[in-house]
């Protein structure tokens, strides 16, 4: 399962557009307002009420930037005055202290991530500050298994930061690249040396971080087949444990910095393809492996060990190791999922801002999960994370007849099958090498609320 999978351009152009990344099962469109405050504690007091509570994971948001990226479509507040960090940070800290006390004291924190943003926005003190306040408010486990990872701007870090975060107890980080071509990088204004680049890696690696992952993207403008062959090549030849090849879309009605792009630069539909196909090829010879949707990794590496034992997960955060967690979200826009239930943080920075300094949770949206939201987050896991659906099991979980539940769903599926993106069988669906890159046209199929008006059918039950 772990080999990558044959490009089909015919295939991949056919089933080309936009749709769920399927990070969670509801979507976040999906959440409401009318989930708030109360409906977050009760969600806590019930995880906590398992008869084995699970672990947490622990996801900060960091919005700060300091320079805009044209592509970036993330949450994030472009500045240059480093005293909003100490503000932010102030705000954070109180936060912490109102969510932790909801969880068990015993439940160990085996996960931690900062995203942003750039997270390195803070400096040393005041990610000791953060760290310390997490730690004191909540349990970190301290097996060497746990994962504390940062997403990190090579433009600003250096390697006494590096061992400084290691000092923190992060053990893995994410690099954003996106491609090493000068004349990519100033239609997309960011300016990025390979050799700052391979600094930060090498730093890692110094100070003993387990794993070190890239980002690359493909479809910016003046994006070429040569010159993203070459950042490949460069990315391959300093070996990072795991690589994130994302697709551009252009979407300037939604993110104002793509209005900066010139979508005459964009490569055409074909020319996209191809970076895509030369990605593949590239790290398919280099010995990596492909772990779903836009993330690969080499074999020992712990996504792929996880992906083999049946132990990947798929969240807010991408591809993970621990499957048994509840995720708890800080910070703007974060983005929690307790138990049955899925809650985000206020998006602008203002409206997290006020919930703070009245001492509320700030919960702006989010929504309890019916039975039927269960088993499809169920299935669509599966899929995500193994390329296939185990029929038996879902019907023992969840107490159905697999084939009348999902007549509908299976309908929709028989014209990918007849494309050969799948495989039907009574005990199994299974996407095929060739559908392994198109799972959330597969996962898609199975989404009730793509297909249909949200509403609460008969058969549906609140999982509380």
């Amino acid at each position: 399962m772990n080999a990558i999978p044959p490009f089909d351009a015919d295939l991949l152009r056919r089933y080309d557009g936009p749709g769920p990344r399927y990070t969670s099962y509801p979507t976040a469109p999906q959440f409401s307002s009318a989930f708030g405050e109360s409906d977050f504690r009760e969600a806590a007091k019930l995880s906590n009420g398992d008869p084995i509570p699970r672990r947490l994971s622990l996801y900060v948001h960091v919005p700060f930037c300091f320079s805009p990226c044209f592509y970036c479509g993330c949450n994030r507040v472009i500045t240059r005055d480093h005293s909003r960090a100490d503000v932010y940070l102030t705000r954070l800290v109180r936060e912490v202290a109102m969510v932790a006390p909801l969880f068990d004291r015993d439940r160990d924190v085996v996960q931690l991530h900062l995203g942003g943003g750039t997270p390195n926005f803070l400096n040393a003190s005041q990610l000791g500050e953060m760290m310390e306040s997490l730690s004191r408010h909540f349990h970190f486990s301290s097996s060497p298994k746990r994962d504390f990872s940062i997403e990190l701007d090579p433009r600003c870090v250096g390697s006494s930061d590096i061992e400084a975060l290691a000092f923190l107890g992060f053990n893995r980080a994410s690099l954003g690249v996106q491609d090493f071509d000068p004349v990519v990088q100033a239609a997309v204004n960011r300016i990025q040396s390979v050799e700052e680049t391979l600094a930060v890696i090498d730093a890692c690696r110094k100070h003993g971080f387990r794993s070190v992952n890239v980002d690359l993207i493909y479809g910016l403008p003046a994006q070429t087949a040569a010159g993203f062959g070459r950042t490949l090549d460069t990315v391959i030849a300093a070996r990072p444990d795991r690589l994130a090849v994302y697709s551009y879309a252009h979407l300037p009605q939604l993110f104002r910095p793509q209005k900066q792009i010139d979508a005459s630069q964009l490569p055409d539909p074909e020319a996209k393809l191809g970076l895509l196909q030369l990605a593949i090829e590239k790290l398919s010879l280099a010995g990596y492996r492909y772990i779903g949707m836009d993330h690969f990794a080499l074999p020992d590496d712990e996504l792929s060990l996880a992906q083999e034992h049946d132990g990947l997960h798929r969240n807010f955060m991408g591809y993970t190791t621990h499957a048994d967690c509840d995720l708890i979200g800080l910070g703007v826009s974060a983005i929690s999922h307790i138990g049955d239930s899925y809650s985000q943080n206020p998006r602008d920075l203002p409206a997290w801002e006020a919930a703070i300094d009245n001492g509320r949770l700030p919960v702006w949206r989010g929504m309890m999960l019916w039975a039927d939201d269960v088993l499809r987050a169920d299935l669509i896991q599966q899929l995500m994370c193994r390329s296939e659906i185990d029929i038996a099991a879902l019907e023992a979980r969840h107490g159905i007849h697999f084939a009348t539940y999902f007549e509908e769903d299976l309908q929709r599926l028989q014209s990918l099958a007849a494309d050969g993106l799948v495989t039907i069988e009574a005990t199994r669906i299974r996407a095929t090498a060739r559908g392994r890159l198109l799972l959330r046209i597969i996962a898609a199929c199975f989404d009730r609320y793509l297909h249909q008006p949200r509403s609460e059918p008969a058969r549906f039950s609140k999982m509380i």
